[in-house]
């Protein structure tokens, strides 16, 4: 994490954001690269999830320096919008999460490569940590 938060955990949540919208985006050309035989479906989702994950990224970028510029007032309209776009972050990791259980089970490719098997496995459970930090992170934000 790169700032000091003081009472402001929204600003926890779009640091830890930016943080694993660059572990998704890179977890889906690990999977592309250890699972040669993907099928084109799931290679084809994977660079999409790809795409998504960086531009949320950015996202969460500016809206962090948006927040450190205007110095974020509780009830703003930009909090307001931070925390909508964080709930849009929390689905897109779930989605994924979904899709990472659906090729476990669906891509002969992965059932057939054991790494493969625990590496996503291990993927979907860095996505599931991410989902529950900043649910927590956003809990707290809204009883502040």
């Amino acid at each position: 994490m790169q700032y000091f938060y003081d009472d402001k955990m929204i600003l926890r949540a779009l640091d830890e954001t930016e943080f694993w919208k660059l572990q998704e985006a890179e977890h889906t050309v690990v999977i592309r690269v250890i699972v040669p035989g993907l099928e084109d479906e799931y290679v084809n989702q994977l660079h999409s999830y790809e795409q998504i994950f960086s531009q949320t990224r950015a996202a969460a970028s500016k809206y962090m320096e948006a927040a450190l510029r205007s110095g974020l007032q509780a009830g703003s309209q930009l909090e307001q919008q931070i925390m909508q776009f964080l709930n849009i972050c929390i689905r897109q990791s779930r989605d994924f999460v979904a899709f990472l259980n659906m090729v476990s089970t669906q891509s002969t490719a992965v059932m057939d490569n054991p790494v493969a098997v625990t590496v996503v496995d291990h993927i979907r459970r860095e996505s599931e940590y991410y989902i529950e930090i900043i649910t927590a992170v956003m809990q707290l934000e809204q009883r502040a």
